[in-house]
């Protein structure tokens, strides 16, 4: 599929990034390239093809969801300069 040289300064400007007009006519080969690529990957029959998330079968393992630090909330309470009923008090930053 051919790309023309309207299309890519299209896509840069959209892409909001520079090409030199003397790099456009590359540009435009390389993106025909890409998308011929595209086409013969969409040709390929993929019916009876099990879809996959990760190219291997591994599973993740899962550590068991447990407390593992005591509560301390009241001690650091304490270490703020300002709290009140168990918040903590800043000065305020926007009138």
């Amino acid at each position: 599929m051919a790309v023309d040289t309207q299309t890519v300064e299209k896509l840069a400007e959209l892409a909001r990034i520079a090409i030199s007009t003397e790099t456009i006519d590359e540009v435009s080969n390389r993106l025909g390239e890409v998308l011929q690529l595209v086409d013969q990957l969409q040709a390929v029959s993929t019916e009876g093809v099990a879809p996959m998330a990760h190219p291997l079968d591994e599973e993740q393992v899962l550590r068991a969801d447990e407390v593992t630090e005591s509560d301390r909330r009241e001690e650091f309470l304490q270490l703020a300069p300002q709290s009140e009923e168990g918040l903590y008090l800043v000065p305020k930053v926007i009138d």
